[in-house]
């Protein structure tokens, strides 16, 4: 009986995500293969824009997107003054009912 040769390759995941850079592939194509591989993205590139070209669509996503960081922001801020202020009525609280 003969051997038959084997053809087998080793992808590396820094292969794939230099193909990638090349590569036409749908975004779920190239979802399916980072994951199979391992490839991660550079963490430095753009993301994707979803105007395709579209000027007032562009304003308008930029809009929502400047409304969502500043109410982010907003939220994120005064959960310290929060805390403290009600670790303040809560001691205010129990001091005066451990007067009566």
């Amino acid at each position: 009986m003969e051997r038959k040769g084997s053809n087998t390759a080793v992808v590396t995941k820094e292969l794939v995500a230099t193909a990638l850079k090349t590569a036409t592939t749908t975004t779920r194509e190239e979802q399916a293969l980072r994951m199979r591989y391992g490839a991660s993205v550079d963490k430095r590139s753009p993301l994707p824009q979803a105007h395709n070209g579209n000027e007032e669509l562009a304003d308008e996503l930029l809009l929502i997107e400047m409304q969502l960081l500043r109410g982010l922001k907003a939220h994120q801020a005064p959960k310290s003054k929060t805390v403290a202020l009600k670790g303040a009525v809560k001691s205010k609280i129990a001091a005066k009912l451990s007067k009566k």
